[in-house]
């Protein structure tokens, strides 16, 4: 089986527990992640869920995550300009920013290369990659659906954290389940996660 690599980043919007799940999910599949966490995501990461601080290594080890033997995590600072993923030479499968703040939807749809997670982005657009968006806001104002469609209309496909219901889900992981699996679909990575339509 031929291992894939994704780029994985959390930023300070609510909903880090869909960024750490999706990490967990990938580690169990032959996957080189990049990841990329903003200091907002740790800080908002810490208050949400009970990954507090360190290495994701370490808070997949607590929560019992078995990793795939060809699983590979490699995490990144973001303010790390020199890292090969902010190069269009580097080649990957895929970029998820998962959840996705508004501050960093607007950089991206304007261009604006502030950092890794925003430079990989804008890299993933300009090289017709995969680039999937969990924006984590509501309502949204004009702004936040015009950088939306700005970003839509570049290529990149925006998935707001809305899990369906259909499953009948009984806990909170089975609703987070429901929007990671929809991620995974977009990878073209084939997974359970969720009870699927006329399942």
């Amino acid at each position: 089986m031929k291992q894939q690599t994704f780029i994985i980043a959390i930023t300070g919007a609510s909903g880090s527990i869909y960024g750490l799940r999706l990490i967990s999910a990938l580690m169990t599949l032959p996957v080189r992640l990049y990841v990329l966490v903003s200091k907002s995501g740790r800080q908002v990461a810490a208050h949400e869920t009970d990954f507090k601080s360190g290495l994701l290594v370490d808070y997949l080890k607590q929560k019992d995550i078995v990793s795939h033997k060809m699983s590979e995590l490699l995490e990144i600072d973001p303010a790390d300009s020199f890292a090969s993923i902010a190069s269009g030479s580097f080649q990957h499968s895929g970029m998820v920013i998962s959840p996705c703040s508004m501050n960093t939807l607007a950089a991206i749809s304007t261009g604006i290369t502030n950092n890794l997670i925003h430079r990989s982005a804008d890299v993933c657009l300009k090289e017709k990659r995969p680039l999937i968006l969990l924006p984590r806001e509501t309502p949204l104002s004009l702004i936040h659906l015009e950088n939306m469609t700005r970003l839509a209309k570049a290529g990149a496909v925006i998935m707001p954290p809305s899990p369906g219901f259909y499953t009948r889900p009984a806990t909170i992981d089975d609703l987070v389940d429901t929007i990671v699996a929809r991620v995974l679909d977009h990878l073209n990575l084939d997974n359970d996660l969720s009870v699927r339509w006329g399942n």
